[in-house]
């Protein structure tokens, strides 16, 4: 999995806790007592795979230190319904302020690693890479490329200075300066940095002799069939990478990694993935 790093952690953390505990939590202040200690279980309430125990800790040790987190299910491992993820002991009003926060990052995390293992799976025995988009929340890129990873997803395009990447858009505004797709390729490859790959959004047939001719290293085919995703990579032949996306779901995914896709992108893997059930529930008494 990719490694999570701290500074993007600290920052994401402070601001979602900003949000809901900037002037306290004052139902928690009001009726429980500093002095109560509880031990509380985190619970898959649905088969999942795990995402987002260490934002969970960030959560609870920017709020309270003595909490003390014991994990049972770590990022990237699947949990079965009614599985226990994690559980804490710590001083009750911190636990209970903590919940909400903790509770959204693992939901959603796990959520994008759940759909993404979903997809890695559906395709079975074809050798296709299951890629994500940059279709991400604004804010939170990091957190929900890393979620992709512990499904067993492979992050793409962190963001667009990663690579060339010519798309409809560009090529519409090249074509009213006359510029064709083996042009608009040739240069990309004059100017960009050294290592960029060149992707160029290919919508028909028609367009990939021009993006060959122009020693694209990436075609993306766009919107297109199953049957025509084949007929394309007959015609492509190897002389360049072939990249799949739009249209994607868990029902086609399969027939798109059997005709020949060596990559499909999802933008649905981070932005509609539906967040998971998890509780966090407390055991009122004495903690050892």
């Amino acid at each position: 999995m990719t490694p999570l790093f701290s500074f993007d952690l600290d920052s994401i953390v402070t601001r979602a806790l900003e949000e809901d505990i900037s002037h306290g939590d004052i139902t928690t202040q009001i009726l429980i007592p500093s002095e109560i200690n509880i031990r509380a279980t985190i619970l898959a309430k649905q088969a999942l795979t795990v995402a987002g125990i260490p934002v969970i800790q960030k959560v609870f040790e920017n709020i309270d230190p003595l909490v003390v987190m014991h994990v049972e299910c770590e990022d990237g491992t699947h949990a079965q319904q009614g599985q226990v993820i994690a559980t804490l002991q710590g001083q009750a009003q911190s636990i209970l302020t903590g919940e909400r926060v903790a509770l959204n990052f693992l939901q959603h995390l796990s959520g994008i690693a759940t759909l993404t293992k979903q997809f890695c799976e559906a395709i079975g025995e074809y050798p296709a890479k299951i890629l994500d988009t940059r279709k991400t929340t604004p804010g939170l890129r990091a957190l929900e490329k890393w979620a992709v990873t512990c499904g067993g997803g492979t992050n793409h395009r962190m963001s667009l200075n990663d690579g060339i990447l010519i798309k409809d858009n560009h090529l519409a505004l090249l074509s009213a300066q006359g510029i064709d797709i083996t042009l608009a390729c040739r240069m990309a490859k004059t100017n960009a940095p050294k290592g960029l790959r060149v992707c160029v959004e290919i919508e028909s047939l028609d367009d990939i002799e021009q993006a060959l001719a122009g020693h694209a290293d990436v075609l993306l085919l766009d919107n297109m069939t199953p049957e025509l995703v084949h007929q394309a990579v007959t015609q492509i032949k190897g002389r360049a990478v072939i990249e799949v996306s739009g249209g994607i779901t868990l029902k086609n995914v399969r027939e798109f990694a059997a005709a020949g896709a060596e990559t499909i992108s999802i933008g649905a893997l981070t932005h509609s993935a539906p967040a998971v059930d998890i509780s966090l529930d407390i055991q009122p008494g004495p903690t050892t």
